[in-house]
């Protein structure tokens, strides 16, 4: 072989190479599940699965996203049992009530699974479930700097939309922002159930009881945007104080209208999309965050919405 025959040859080796690691890795069968307490009504969740699904396409692994249709928790610990039978390298969870899904939770990092809870739940929870780390937003936390921010610019009384009322970290939110206000929750908070015609009625409804009240807060799209209605029929869009947690295409015009003043940005593309990549590469080379990653809050207003807008609903 000539001298420049063996440098082609030498050269195709080396950039061969790395594809040939890439493939080595991928071929292994990586194949995380991400299991979410979100009812299929709730388009907030579209985000969680776009970051998924791009995290599955860079690492080129093998990603799956599952949920009980309903929002019901019993079902959902069942679907992480399920998952965990299936024995994927790893398993990307919620934990929106500790008390229902610690178990299965505990039980596939027993099993040898690799996990990692995003969204709900706390740090520390995580921590003693034996998870590799947690991704999210520590929801009271949150609800507690709403509340201060809205004490701020005058706000003593609100009203809370608790569309999700079964899930001990949507009553953190309400919690929290009734701290930061320094004021009892007490009948602030309503359940409104999820059907945006009886969230409507019934925002109307408290609203008309108790017509001093200073603020509306809800906790996303599924409460937020009949509430945006609700506001329309009733005149109070744009005169009474608005906040809400999450974003989406309708909080966003709203936003913009000045019918909101602000929302809370958790990054749930972050949530789903950085377990998929810190489990991968820990998978892969060992190599692990030596913390957890809060992904909020951050407050989105009118002044910062020429990304957001132009991403609501599909990475923001």
């Amino acid at each position: 072989m000539t001298s420049l025959m063996k440098h082609l040859a030498l050269a195709a080796v080396v950039a061969a190479a790395p594809l040939m690691a890439a493939t080595t890795a991928s071929a292994e069968g990586e194949k995380y599940i991400l299991v979410s307490h979100a009812p299929d009504s709730d388009s907030w969740w579209n985000t969680i699965k776009n970051g998924l699904a791009l995290a599955g396409k860079q690492m080129d692994v093998q990603v799956e996203y599952r949920n009980p249709p309903t929002g019901d928790l019993a079902d959902m610990a069942r679907i992480i049992e399920q998952a965990a039978a299936s024995h994927p390298t790893g398993i990307i969870t919620t934990l929106a009530d500790y008390d229902v899904l610690s178990g299965p939770i505990r039980n596939a990092v027993d099993s040898g699974i690799d996990v990692v809870i995003i969204n709900s739940g706390t740090p520390q929870q995580a921590r003693d479930l034996g998870a590799l780390m947690y991704v999210g937003q520590p929801e009271y936390d949150a609800g507690l700097a709403a509340g201060q921010r809205a004490k701020a610019d005058g706000v003593k009384s609100f009203l809370c939309v608790n569309h999700y009322i079964s899930s001990p970290s949507s009553t953190e939110r309400c919690q929290g922002f009734a701290d930061g206000l320094g004021v009892e929750l007490g009948n602030q908070m309503i359940d409104s159930g999820q059907d945006p015609s009886e969230i409507k009625n019934k925002v109307l409804a408290y609203l008309s009881a108790n017509p001093d009240t200073d603020a509306v807060l809800t906790l996303g799209p599924t409460s937020a945007d009949p509430t945006i209605q609700a506001l329309e029929e009733n005149g109070m869009a744009g005169d009474i104080y608005f906040g809400t947690f999450d974003l989406g295409e309708e909080i966003v015009k709203a936003i913009k209208a000045g019918i909101i003043n602000w929302g809370i940005d958790q990054q749930p593309f972050l949530q789903a999309y950085l377990p998929v990549v810190v489990m991968t590469n820990y998978h892969r080379y060992g190599v692990l965050p030596g913390n957890n990653i809060n992904s909020g809050p951050g407050f989105v207003t009118a002044d910062g919405l020429e990304m957001v807008e132009k991403f609501a609903g599909e990475y923001r």
